[in-house]
């Protein structure tokens, strides 16, 4: 079985977050997420194109982490575009990405040494938190009085995220999560976790760490969907961009851009970042029934 690492969202073409990116296999769901155990990869990516030959393809995606499938992954559709980008040689790639719950539309466009995808993660439906929930951001968190918890929100893309604020980048690095509170009093009331950011720049940039210890990834890289989730709640009802800087705090510095433009449907979100192919790797199960990874 050959995968695809594809270092996504890189900072100044380093950094990223390692993804495994994989075509549709026949694989069970426990095969499944042992691919991101097997590579080293918080995520796994499969594959499922059609006929790359239409001017506009269409491609399935599911995500997986070890504990898990996912209804969405942000930095996984990033890699997974630039995967589709590679194997069809096009410098200009757009496909309508057709994951478990609806179709949108996505890009990949080569760049020097590495190549920039965006997509449109859909609809955000945004809430104020309940005390409980800020009570799970306070606690897991270690009650850090950097934190504004009463500006704490809900967002939804496939599952709600609490968006965190914090005062200032060096309060976020500072923060020492308890995961074991974390994850139970996640799992207790639905989450995925907890975007916890730093106060914008009047150019639009901040610092971000995501963690989400419930489906198997205590500190996340990179998290594209969450911070397209931030720009709906920053955008207030006008068009606005935000670079959000994620990775640091695992030595594996990360980048998302988002942009947000109101139009007659609604509010119009656009995420992404670059990405570059790292590594292809192939597994297989040697005569002993244990698994072998080799790097080609």
């Amino acid at each position: 079985m050959l995968v695809t690492i594809v270092n996504a969202c890189l900072r100044e073409g380093r950094g990223g977050s390692p993804t495994a990116v994989l075509w549709e296999t026949p694989l069970s769901d426990a095969e499944r997420r042992q691919v991101p155990r097997l590579t080293g990869t918080s995520h796994a990516v499969f594959v499922s194109a059609g006929d790359d030959r239409l001017d506009q393809p269409q491609a399935s995606l599911r995500f997986f982490t070890a504990t898990g499938e996912l209804p969405a992954c942000g930095h996984g559709t990033v890699a997974a575009l630039v995967f589709l980008a590679e194997n069809t040689g096009r410098t200009d790639y757009r496909v309508t990405v057709l994951p478990s719950r609806r179709s949108f539309a996505g890009e990949a466009t080569h760049e020097r040494d590495h190549m920039s995808a965006a997509f449109d993660p859909g609809d955000v439906r945004l809430r104020e938190a309940t005390p409980d929930e800020r009570q799970v951001a306070l606690d897991g968190l270690g009650h850090s009085t950097d934190i504004r918890a009463s500006d704490i929100d809900v967002a939804s893309i496939g599952q709600p995220r609490l968006l965190v604020p914090i005062s200032t980048r060096f309060a976020l690095a500072g923060l020492k999560p308890d995961y074991d509170r974390l994850q139970d009093d996640c799992d207790r009331l639905g989450l995925l976790g907890c975007y916890v950011y730093s106060t914008p720049t009047t150019s639009g940039r901040l610092a971000a760490r995501m963690f989400a210890p419930s489906i198997g990834v205590p500190e996340d890289i990179a998290n594209a969907n969450s911070t397209a989730c931030l720009a709906a709640r920053l955008a207030q009802g006008k068009a606005s961009r935000i670079t959000v800087e994620m990775g640091d705090s695992l030595d594996s510095p990360a980048t998302i851009a988002a942009a947000t433009q109101q139009t007659s449907s609604g509010l119009q979100i656009r995420v992404g970042g670059t990405a570059k192919v790292a590594a292809t790797l192939r597994l297989t199960v040697d005569d002993r029934a244990r698994v072998v990874r080799e790097i080609l």
